[in-house]
């Protein structure tokens, strides 16, 4: 299997992250990954976190409610609000940490995330722009280490990929 790595940039005066990366897996394979619960729940989460889905509808108005749960079995909860889906092409969304019944948690920073899926030969890549209303949003989230685990994901799903 080719080691893939995701490509990060940081854009301060836009206040947005933008993560690059290519699967080696086709189109359909790689969307049902980032929009099936069921697939989710077996990458999403950086080790040895787990992610573990609540409810799920991913279209545009639906949501993705799931938390993170820890090796001592704590949990972090998320809250995504899917604004656009169009199908095996690209996902607006807005993401942000609260409780077990969806209520935003205000203490930490909303992410806006842009996802495009594209084919490219046996391959797909995932072009993702994430932006923050302000510029310490973005160095929060940066902060809490978010391209070690947002990276640890992937890998994860380069693993589930390879299996299936």
């Amino acid at each position: 299997m080719t080691k893939r790595e995701a490509v990060f940039s940081k854009d301060t005066e836009n206040k947005k992250l933008t993560v690059t990366r290519s699967f080696g897996a086709p189109l359909a394979t790689v969307w049902r990954a980032w929009t099936e619960s069921e697939i989710l729940d077996q990458w999403w989460a950086p080790k040895p976190f787990k992610a573990e889905t609540k409810t799920m509808d991913c279209k545009s108005g639906g949501h993705w409610l799931y938390c993170m749960v820890g090796p001592e079995g704590e949990r972090h909860w998320c809250k995504v609000d899917y604004h656009t889906v169009n199908p095996e092409s690209h996902i607006n969304s807005s993401a942000g940490f609260c409780d077990e019944n969806g209520t935003p948690n205000l203490e930490f920073p909303i992410m806006h995330w842009d996802k495009n899926f594209k084919a490219e030969g046996d391959e797909t890549k995932v072009y993702i722009e994430i932006t923050f209303d302000k510029e310490e949003d973005m160095n929060t989230i940066i902060g809490m280490g978010f391209k070690e685990g947002f990276t640890a994901g992937l890998e994860n799903l380069d693993e589930y990929l390879a299996s299936h």
